[in-house]
């Protein structure tokens, strides 16, 4: 990505903490492509376009939290996948490893939220039904991480 780029999407109706994913996305994109280390990473980001209304706490927590914590997530993901996670699009292992991350570490932030959250970065991002792929996996992968609150949606009738 060049520094044109990369920068967060220019709808203005985005939320400081859906930039922070956005940033977050394209960080892991960068570590997941390279390898570089999540430092630089995250100075690069810091810089681009529009950094400025983006949630950097959040961005922080989800760059580093996620990049952290890619193994055992990855081991979390891999029974809900339909392939090797080394053979899905770079996007689509960057917004499960998001969401994974959130649903196992932010049980602040809805379960919904959070799915929505990943098919949108998807959308945004990804190819063409991508983000549906992401939705079925989060979807199991919530039923996991947040079991409670998965049956507690399920019994009202909004899953």
């Amino acid at each position: 990505m060049t520094q044109k780029t990369i920068h967060a999407n220019p709808n203005k109706n985005r939320t400081p903490r859906h930039r922070a994913r956005e940033f977050a996305l394209q960080g892991l994109y960068q570590w997941l492509l390279n390898n570089e280390d999540a430092g630089a990473i995250d100075a690069h980001i810091r810089e681009a376009h529009g950094f400025n209304k983006a949630d950097a706490a959040h961005f922080d927590t989800l760059l580093h939290g996620t990049i952290k914590q890619a193994g055992k997530l990855r081991e979390g993901l891999a029974p809900l996948i339909d392939r090797p996670i080394d053979q899905l699009s770079p996007v689509e292992h960057a917004a499960l490893l998001i969401g994974a991350f959130e649903l196992t570490n932010h049980i602040e932030i809805p379960y919904k939220v959070v799915i929505n959250e990943a098919v949108e970065l998807t959308k945004s991002f990804g190819g063409i039904d991508g983000h549906k792929y992401v939705n079925g996996v989060l979807d199991k992968y919530a039923a996991t991480a947040r079991v409670t609150e998965v049956e507690d949606a399920r019994k009202r009738g909004q899953h």
